[in-house]
């Protein structure tokens, strides 16, 4: 997937998540090719970082570049038991408070309800202790 982005930031390996657009998206002619593909919500990563400049007034440079992204891959910790390398599951969200020291890495950003997730990486048990008892283990999800 292609779209357009900051030049400051235009690095390969740079993950980051799209919020939405800005204001000033809505009557811009790179509208489409900048935002158009890319979900809310959603954790990206720069596979490949491409030449052709274009005039950009809500980035630092005031200057975007085009680049090659894919959905990145997320760490998370899960109660799930049957998990393992290569095994797919729907992400339920785990009815948790956002007062839990582990809430972010249980939910974590670009993740949501319902997404089907293929396990890349299990990273074994969690050594903290959940607050609901839970028994916590590091997996790294893929889509």
């Amino acid at each position: 997937m292609i779209t357009l982005i900051g030049k400051e930031l235009a690095k390969k390996g740079l993950s980051f998540i799209y919020y939405g657009p800005e204001e000033e998206c809505e009557s811009c002619r790179f509208k489409a090719s900048c935002i158009g593909n890319l979900e809310e919500n959603r954790k990206y990563t720069i596979t490949e970082v491409r030449d052709n400049e274009q005039k950009c007034p809500i980035h630092e440079s005031e200057k975007v570049v085009p680049v090659t992204i894919e959905r990145a891959d997320i760490e998370i910790l899960t109660n799930s038991k049957s998990v393992f390398e290569g095994s797919t599951f729907t992400f339920e969200a785990p009815d948790c408070s956002d007062d839990c020291k582990f809430y972010d890495e249980c939910l974590p950003e670009g993740l949501i309800d319902g997404d089907k997730c293929t396990v890349i990486k299990n990273n074994g048990k969690h050594d903290g202790e959940c607050k609901k008892g839970y028994k916590l283990t590091k997996l790294i999800l893929g889509f």
